[in-house]
């Protein structure tokens, strides 16, 4: 494995809540050693890029907010790439998505009933509510467009336990308002390229780990990556079997120390 450029997801594949997953930190260093870069990139848009600097050093994972990829960083990405400095937008979702916004310069409104809004971006909100469905639905039929941060419909939690994603969220607003959300984190292959570019690497060059096949692996398939699922988070060996084939990860792993015996 010569020259690569690895890029991890982050809940199911390094830790799972505040649970660091086995051989986490000592395979990382090891792909660093070796000569390889490794980045970041969770389709989890609560927390800042810092939060997870922060939580990642707490575990023993050395990084910067420049070798970490967020949904919301993403978004903001493709809102500025837009031409959306300036725009309102009405948001569903968390600290880190909010900041991501405001660093490319949109105005978030909360009154929709006050001014036009523009967008509607949705990612995950653990204070999701029927009144901000309901306010997300009008500003749609206002003429905003919808934008989820990641299709996600489930979240892997400590000791097994699954909760529901920013997908969940996101089909409620697409069923209330009738209208498709452009969708910004992976499998969308925009924010992986943008990490290969800071890398100075090709899709060839790159690694994809994750532990979705929905997500993680399609994302790799759609620009010429080799993938790795790893058997921690959401997905089982029964759902990589009966996956269609844009979908079959190149490498499934139990857990993240088996990577470095992989030739990839």
């Amino acid at each position: 494995m010569a020259g690569r450029t690895f890029v991890f997801d982050l809940d199911g594949v390094v830790y799972r809540g505040e649970q660091l997953l086995n051989g986490a930190v000592d395979t990382i260093e090891t792909l660093r050693q070796l000569g390889h870069q490794v980045y970041f990139f969770t389709n989890n848009s609560s927390k800042t890029r810092e939060f997870y600097v922060e939580k990642l050093q707490r575990m023993g994972i050395a990084t910067d907010v420049e070798h970490i990829m967020t949904a919301s960083r993403a978004t903001a990405l493709y809102l500025m790439e837009q031409g959306a400095q300036g725009k309102s937008v009405y948001m569903i979702g968390e600290d880190g998505l909010r900041e991501a916004l405001l660093s490319a310069g949109v105005k978030l409104v909360d009154d929709i009933s006050a001014e036009k809004v523009d967008y509607v971006v949705v990612g995950i909100d653990h204070g999701f509510s029927f009144e901000k469905l309901v306010t997300a639905q009008q500003a749609i039929f206002g003429g905003a467009k919808l934008i989820a941060t990641n299709p996600d419909l489930t979240f892997p939690g400590e000791n097994g336990r699954v909760t529901p994603g920013n997908g969940a969220l996101v089909a409620a607003v697409e069923a209330a308002s009738g209208v498709k959300a452009t969708v910004i984190g992976k499998p969308s292959p925009t924010a992986i390229h943008e990490i290969l570019a800071l890398a100075g690497s090709t899709p060839e060059e790159a690694v994809i780990v994750g532990d979705r096949l929905d997500t993680d692996v399609l994302a790799g398939k759609r620009i010429g990556a080799v993938t790795v699922l790893v058997l921690t988070g959401i997905t089982s060996q029964a759902d990589v079997d009966s996956a269609p084939p844009e979908m079959q990860p190149d490498v499934v792993i139990k857990s993240l120390p088996e990577l470095l015996g992989k030739a990839l």
